[in-house]
């Protein structure tokens, strides 16, 4: 605990020696400490913005990352801001780490037992970890990614001095107290530790190749456990081309525009077929092996949808192809965090454009990144904040879209959507699909019907044994008994042709019992006796 607070004061210190450094005076005094040094020249040449970007380069890894978390959410911070922060850069130095010694205290092995080569020199190094290739007794290269010493007391300690700053300029700034920073930063902090786990990436590869087992225009690599922990991740090597390349994928005959098509359809296919997808496919996480198959790689960061919001995703996209801004406003309300809607009118009228922006443009010249843009200032203009995963969305698409577009200039991503929206609607409207709703709403109805309230439940006893009273001064007593009497049948009349829809939904899509023709004689006495029911309950409404 003591080592901990000592840590953090370490931390503090240089938070506040940096602050200084780049003019941010009255902040620093709001945190109770005295400037250190005096920093006229670096306010008088640069902006509030390049200093507070210049800020969090010099304070390191956790800091970089998250202004290159928050680069990407416009509907938090001004224009100018989100420029400087898609301009950050990391700083990563190499560190010298005895491999073979590693090895054998994660692991308790002899080295010489179980590799037959390690090369010390880093294939690559980032803030978290270095990668080294090394080649198994068995002849199998494969790379090790080591986690560097003390990176995660580092993230820990960072983390408890963002939450402070993000406390202190929420309650000293108007603005920042109106925008959602804790639940960002608490995403940011979620996603950041998930990454620092190796064993959350180990496990991410795994899924990634159970979606994906049977696809044959792609390869996962393959993971050893026998030396994988959560500091150590032990894998497959892929010799493969870097996605980019087209000189090197045409001197291995193989045709960049299909790898641009591909790539671009195995990742729309992370997102509509399993909610799970690849948060960070910029070109040097992508190669393609020699037999044409295309190779996503670091699985740090990832992206996840809930069934509930895949399906939600999915009829929002259905809505977007089918220009329907009544449900595209519905589905990202029900998609949202939160919302503080001024004028829904307006909210509508934003989206309109959007679609109107998107159907008016030849499909091969629509730049993914405009019509993100311009989704992006619609949310942030209606205030809705979204959940992270969407964010990760847009930057995945536009990611991924550039990088076709780099081998494959007229990529068009929305002939690539096209497939996947006629196979969301067979899908919505299936049997099996339909089977299940019905008994989702079967289930939702019964409950409904366990939870009406006593007073109710009292009510109806009380019509029930004639004993039904009202104790206020309200004429024609009469009339109101027998309207309520009246509105409690209509209730009861409406919930049985509720429960009569889905049981003859469910005979319907069964090919049990008796039939008239290819027609079930229940679904069709089902669908008279519905027939009725809405017939009488018409009839009672219009005498009313």
């Amino acid at each position: 605990m003591f080592d901990k607070q000592q840590r953090k004061l370490k931390r503090s210190a240089k938070l506040i020696s940096v602050l200084s450094k780049y003019g941010f005076k009255d902040l620093i005094a709001r945190m109770g400490k005295k400037p250190e040094v005096n920093s006229e020249e670096i306010v008088s040449k640069s902006t509030i913005y390049e200093r507070i970007r210049l800020v969090l380069e010099e304070l390191g890894p956790t800091f970089v990352k998250l202004g290159q978390t928050f680069s990407n959410r416009e509907d938090l911070l001004p224009a100018e801001l989100i420029q400087e922060l898609q301009k950050l850069q990391d700083r990563v130095e190499v560190v010298e780490m005895n491999v073979e010694e590693i090895l054998e205290n994660e692991f308790n092995i002899s080295v010489k037992e179980h590799f037959s080569e390690i090369i010390t020199k880093p294939l690559a190094t980032a803030s978290i970890a270095q990668v080294y290739k090394a080649t198994l007794i068995s002849g199998e290269e494969v790379i090790l990614k080591i986690k560097k010493p003390d990176v995660l007391s580092v993230i820990e300690d960072d983390l408890l001095l963002i939450k402070d700053l993000i406390k202190l300029i929420s309650t000293y700034s108007e603005i920042a107290s109106k925008l959602n920073l804790k639940q960002a930063i608490a995403t940011f902090e979620k996603s950041l530790l998930e990454e620092v786990s190796l064993v959350n990436e180990r496990n991410n590869i795994k899924q990634f190749a159970l979606n994906f087992k049977n696809n044959k225009e792609t390869y996962v690599p393959s993971v050893y456990d026998e030396f994988s922990n959560n500091n150590v991740l032990c894998m497959e090597f892929i010799d493969g081309i870097k996605v980019t390349d087209k000189t090197e994928l045409l001197n291995n005959n193989i045709d960049p525009i299909k790898i641009s098509e591909v790539g671009l359809r195995l990742f729309v296919s992370q997102i509509l077929d399993f909610g799970f997808f690849h948060a960070d496919p910029h070109a040097g996480n992508i190669l393609v092996k020699k037999d044409g198959r295309v190779v996503f790689i670091d699985f740090g960061a990832v992206g996840k949808i809930q069934p509930n919001d895949k399906d939600i995703l999915e009829s929002l996209i259905v809505a977007f192809v089918a220009k329907n801004s009544n449900k595209i406003v519905r589905y990202l309300k029900k998609m949202a965090v939160s919302y503080e809607i001024p004028d829904e009118r307006r909210f509508e009228s934003d989206v309109d454009e959007v679609l109107d922006f998107v159907h008016s443009s030849s499909l091969k010249d629509i730049d993914p990144h405009i019509i993100i843009n311009k989704m992006k200032d619609v949310l942030k203009d209606n205030r809705i904040y979204m959940p992270d995963y969407f964010y990760l969305l847009f930057k995945g698409i536009g990611l991924i879209e550039g990088v076709g577009r780099s081998i494959n200039p007229d990529l068009d991503i929305v002939k690539s959507l096209r497939p996947y929206t006629k196979k969301i609607l067979t899908r919505k409207i299936s049997p099996k699909k339909l089977f299940k709703n019905g008994m989702d709403k079967m289930i939702n109805f019964t409950e409904n019907v366990d939870e009406i309230p006593k007073e109710l439940r009292s009510v109806l006893q009380k019509l029930d044994d004639n004993k039904f009273t009202i104790s206020s001064e309200i004429k024609n007593i009469e009339k109101t008994n027998q309207l309520i009497k009246s509105s409690i049948i209509n209730l009861i009349l409406a919930m049985v042709l509720g429960a009569n829809i889905i049981a003859t939904a469910i005979v319907f899509v069964s090919e049990s019992g008796p039939r008239i023709g290819e027609m079930s004689l229940v679904a069709v006495l089902g669908f008279l006796l519905s027939v009725i029911l809405v017939a009488v309950l018409l009839l009672r409404i219009a005498r009313k």
